[in-house]
């Protein structure tokens, strides 16, 4: 079966909602299909917990704002790219508000602001510790207006289409019934999130393989920046639940097994007051998850059956602020740690918590594919370079959202085209090759967990926080080994409803290609800098590296790496320091 809608956005948490509303108010009456595996309320945007970046302060400014986020960045961020988004974000989450996002709001009924890590000044708008939810939900409600928009709410995607260069479309799996749909279109946005769970430990629902980033590469767009994933210093143990950085925003610490604030003793700034300046607990993410590491190596962390942990205390700031400001931690922690950080400390650890890189694109969320679009955490625009501070990811998917949305409405409008009679053969050829090649499938030795639980320790274990040569190059050679062992997995579950194993396997093989991109990618990637640490190659190297790597796909499915010139504008490249 085959339907046509003008614009399909493939995904519908913060980005796809509001891509599709930006696209439905661009060009009245244009068809935008929102194509989501999970229903849009679940989508992981719902996760956020800490908040979203918008200088508005009397005493902050776009361009502090700007400089915060290039040098939290390690200098590798675009920064025609950054200046749009800290000029557009306080827009975008205003926009919010009047669309009825309950933000907190100080005694005097404005805005409340929070600090956050790697941030100068208080500029962290939050709807108490459930941001991403409120935000999720408004977005939600806002896109019901459109008469325009049309959920599939749901359906997995596991073919673009594209033909005489230029992409028409996507082959779907409907989860409820199994149905195979080709849906055609003038263009198309990928907004499907992060690939987290290429890893065994992270804040990521299991949700988050990487599927638009894997039918990006496989269509020609390069992926840029893989190499960079970032660690969140607080997660929950075994479960890897995020304790929000707001945790840490209001006041809380890092203990060692000592009961001693280690961090003073890295260079991450100078305990304050209160905690608004880059202090210790709110230096960047990359910085605090290297510091447990070496906290590790000392000794002095916390033996548990999930690895090592330090503490994070709260009892401090007592009940009522924790109830107030913080309620959904405490309501984590008792939940899931039978723990009560009222009076108790909460064990943590890093995590994996955010990539980086993506889909390349350009300030318009276009891919050098012609009418394929990204915007959000798939894509790298890039405005967070080697590392990404926290509260930028918010509002970096409202303001490239929207951008997306606008572009690919007028791509429909100016350049719009009918799909070709070869893309209708290649979705044939997809459907054949989901029915045949991979739900009625027999024989195979292998099993699916088994190789994904293979491929998520080799990337622990050779890309973590700290990696080398000799452990990327042996990742490299064990993941071509599970790519050739994954055609052997064999389904048990041969049902059409709600046949999650189907699903899993198509996941697994988005999961390698893109496990594959950051392992190629980090390889080539001979320097230290952000979240891309090299024990190898501990110094930052501008001469050589000053630049975006683009791992683009062979025809043998190989992965070359490329690179290309990082885009600056006013801010010439510096020592970051976070110091006295």
């Amino acid at each position: 079966m085959t339907t046509s809608h003008d614009i399909i956005v493939v995904g519908g948490g913060g980005a796809g909602l509001r891509a599709a509303i930006a696209a439905a108010e661009t060009i009245p009456g244009i068809d935008v299909a929102v194509v989501s595996k999970v229903y849009p309320m679940r989508s992981h945007t719902v996760s956020a917990e800490g908040g979203a970046a918008g200088a508005i302060a009397e005493d902050d400014s776009l361009d502090e704002h700007a400089y915060d986020t290039i040098s939290g960045g390690d200098w590798l961020c675009d920064q025609d790219a950054v200046e749009i988004f800290v000029k557009d974000a306080p827009k975008e989450l205003l926009r919010l508000e009047h669309w009825g996002c309950p933000w907190s709001r100080q005694p005097d009924g404005r805005i409340a602001v929070r600090p956050f890590g790697g941030m100068k000044k208080q500029r962290t708008w939050f709807a108490a510790d459930k941001t991403g939810f409120h935000l999720l939900h408004t977005l939600f409600q806002t896109s019901l207006k459109y008469d325009g928009v049309h959920r599939y709410d749901e359906w997995y995607v596991s073919k673009l289409l594209v033909d005489d260069g230029r992409v028409q479309g996507v082959v779907a799996v409907e989860l409820t019934t199994g149905r195979i749909e080709t849906i055609t279109a003038k263009a198309v946005i990928l907004t499907t999130g992060g690939c987290g769970r290429v890893f065994p430990f992270t804040t990521n629902a299991a949700i988050k393989t990487g599927d638009g980033m894997a039918l990006a590469y496989r269509a020609g767009a390069p992926l840029k920046d893989m190499e960079f994933i970032q660690y969140h210093p607080t997660g929950l143990p075994f479960t890897g639940i995020l304790i929000t950085e707001a945790a840490r925003a209001e006041g809380g610490y890092l203990l060692n097994k000592d009961g001693y604030r280690y961090l003073q003793d890295y260079n991450l700034g100078t305990p304050t007051p209160t905690p608004v300046l880059r202090s210790m607990e709110l230096g960047p993410r990359d910085r605090l998850s290297q510091a447990f590491e070496h906290e590790v190596a000392k000794g002095r962390t916390i033996d548990t059956p999930y690895g090592p942990v330090v503490h994070l205390d709260l009892r401090h700031l007592g009940a009522k602020l924790i109830d107030t400001k913080l309620p959904f931690v405490r309501e984590l922690c008792l939940k899931y740690q039978n723990i009560d950080p009222v009076t108790e400390l909460v064990p943590v650890r890093p995590v994996v918590h955010y990539t980086m890189g993506g889909v390349h694109t350009d300030i318009d969320g276009a891919t050098p594919v012609d009418g394929l679009f990204a915007a959000g955490e798939v894509a790298c625009v890039s405005i967070n370079g080697a590392n990404r501070l926290g509260s930028n990811s918010l509002p970096e998917l409202l303001v490239f959202g929207t951008r997306a949305g606008r572009a690919a409405a007028w791509h429909v409008f100016r350049h719009g085209k009918e799909p070709t009679q070869a893309v209708l053969s290649q979705a044939a050829d997809e459907r054949r090759r989901l029915q045949k090649d991979v739900l009625e499938h027999d024989g195979g030795d292998e099993r699916i967990s088994a190789i994904r639980t293979s491929m998520q320790t080799t990337m622990e274990e050779s890309a973590g926080i700290y990696r080398s040569g000799d452990s990327l190059a042996k990742a490299a050679d064990t993941l071509g080994e599970l790519q050739e062992r994954l055609p052997r997995a064999a389904l048990d579950d041969r049902s059409l409803a709600f046949n999650t194993e189907l699903i899993a396997a198509l996941e697994l093989s988005a999961m390698l290609d893109v496990a594959e991109s950051i392992v190629a990618s980090a390889l080539r990637r001979e320097e230290s800098r952000g979240a891309h640490q090299r024990t190898d190659f501990p110094a930052r190297d501008d001469n050589r590296f000053l630049a975006h790597s683009l791992a683009v796909r062979e025809a043998d499915g190989s992965c070359r790496v490329d690179y290309l010139p990082v885009t600056i504008t006013r801010w010439a490249p510096g020592e970051r320091v976070y110091g006295r």
